[in-house]
């Protein structure tokens, strides 16, 4: 059977496509990134120079960050920041805002000790349905006042990407580990699933 060259063509345009896709969204997103952080602080610029540098406000708040980075990671920049963070925790707007942001950053953070532990495979949301999930905690509860004990797994399971998701408590057993790395779990996340391999191994927990 012979291939048209309208096929040919269609099947080539729609190659092109597929790998172009990708590479525009992620062009879009680092323009506008460009846009909104030259933005904040463009327009101090403009006033002092009198005229518009276009990128100086987004070049000097990169070197804003890693003043910061270098700063935060001695023990003087550390008590500084605690500090900061001290006072902003005090204000009542800004308490719950900031302390569930702080707490998913640092959720991504390979330095932290509250960062997501494990990427598992759990049985949720009904019985014979599987979910991907990320091991954030594990605790302990008195199940009754014998003083027995249940030791239980807070795994966090995304929802809607990555950002939003439910807790969901359940026991050891009932929580496969995964030889997947975190990072390699939210580019599985963030796909859709298209990143998974096709064979995922049981790891040591």
């Amino acid at each position: 059977m012979k291939t048209s060259i309208r096929d040919i063509l269609k099947r080539k345009f729609l190659a092109g496509l597929i790998v172009s896709i990708p590479a525009i969204i992620t062009v879009l997103i680092l323009i506008w990134f460009f846009e909104f952080v030259d933005g904040i602080l463009g327009p101090l610029y403009d006033k002092a120079l009198d005229h518009h540098v276009p990128g100086l406000g987004f070049v000097s708040a990169i070197i804003l960050i890693f003043v910061i980075g270098v700063i935060s990671t001695n023990i003087f920049g550390k008590r500084v920041i605690e500090f900061f963070e001290k006072a902003i925790v005090r204000i009542p707007v800004f308490k719950g805002l900031y302390t569930s942001v702080k707490h998913l950053v640092d959720a991504f953070s390979p330095e932290s000790k509250g960062s997501f532990k494990k990427f598992v495979i759990v049985e949720y949301p009904r019985a014979g349905s599987y979910a991907f999930g990320f091991l954030t905690k594990e605790c302990t509860i008195k199940e009754d006042s014998r003083g027995n004990e249940l030791c239980l797994r807070a795994i966090y399971i995304p929802t809607n990407n990555l950002y939003l998701g439910e807790i969901v408590l359940l026991k050891e057993e009932d929580v496969f580990y995964t030889d997947i790395s975190i990072e390699d779990g939210i580019k599985i996340i963030l796909s859709g699933g298209i990143a998974a391999p096709s064979k995922i191994l049981e790891s040591q927990r």
